[in-house]
């Protein structure tokens, strides 16, 4: 079949009706990646470098940016003029539908930012061939990255999207960051997509992650995105705030602020 259909693309190009082969794209799912892949990796690098030593530090938390590219453009010019932000993290769903253009899309929106950034891997984000186009261009679905003193944990939560052939929540990274932990962190903040008690998650480990969670040194709060509006929930009613993020599709992001005290959390809009 594939050789027929080269041959006719062969005729029609030859005969002039199509006036270049050019003009046929790749599958939409096609995991060929253009650009700059490796994202995570190399801001965090960035991250890192740039906060050693710090003991405060102020960040920008958007989320679920998915076909919402004029906000998305506009809060990155936000952001970058504030010049108050020491790096942005994203809350997941770049994509909407799991298309690669969809990556590449947000990856060069979001390398317009003047500071670091990571992004988090969401629901949407997995739909086709999504999640290796995420491991691709970001990289591990779940990661860590140190701030001066303070450890930020960054999960991947979508259990509803594997069937069990991926573990979701990795209780194994957990355990392992646990047990791994760099010398003079003194504060853990968690972060994630999908946030306990939602139909994405896996609600038959809640507790044992709420266990892993909570034997992370100081946890300050917890990350997400998912819901599309702002919420404050203490899931577990263990004294560990779950600060959600609304979409820019409804303009808003959040600036954090960690103090060597205590944390400022703002609800921004714009």
């Amino acid at each position: 079949m594939g050789r027929i259909y080269n041959s006719v693309v062969g005729l029609l190009c030859g005969m002039g009706i199509l006036s270049s082969c050019e003009i046929i794209e790749y599958h939409p799912y096609d995991t060929r990646i253009e650009g700059e892949v490796g994202l995570t990796e190399k801001n965090i690098r960035l991250i890192e470098d740039k906060m050693r030593g710090r003991r405060e530090f102020r960040f920008a938390m958007i989320s679920d940016t998915q076909r919402r590219y004029d906000e998305t453009k506009e809060v990155v010019n936000i952001i970058n003029n504030r010049g108050d932000i020491d790096f942005v993290l994203h809350g997941g769903d770049v994509a909407d539908f799991g298309e690669t253009k969809e990556f590449l899309w947000a990856r060069d929106f979001l390398n317009k930012l003047r500071v670091p950034y990571v992004c988090l891997l969401g629901n949407h984000d997995c739909l086709g061939t999504g999640f290796d186009v995420y491991l691709k261009v970001f990289g591990e679905d779940n990661f860590a990255f140190t701030v001066g003193n303070v450890r930020f944990i960054c999960l991947n939560t979508n259990a509803l999207e594997y069937d069990y052939s991926h573990p979701v929540p990795d209780f194994n990274f957990m355990e392992d960051e646990l047990r791994n932990m760099p010398a003079g962190i003194e504060k853990t903040i968690v972060a994630m997509h999908v946030p306990p008690g939602d139909g994405e998650f896996n609600n038959n480990v809640g507790r044992a992650f709420e266990h892993y969670v909570t034997s992370f040194p100081h946890v300050q709060f917890c990350l997400f995105g998912h819901i599309h509006r702002w919420a404050e929930e203490e899931f577990f009613e263990d004294g560990v705030v779950y600060y959600g993020c609304t979409t820019v599709g409804k303009r808003g992001y959040y600036v954090i602020t960690i103090k060597e005290e205590g944390y400022e959390i703002e609800r921004c809009d714009f």
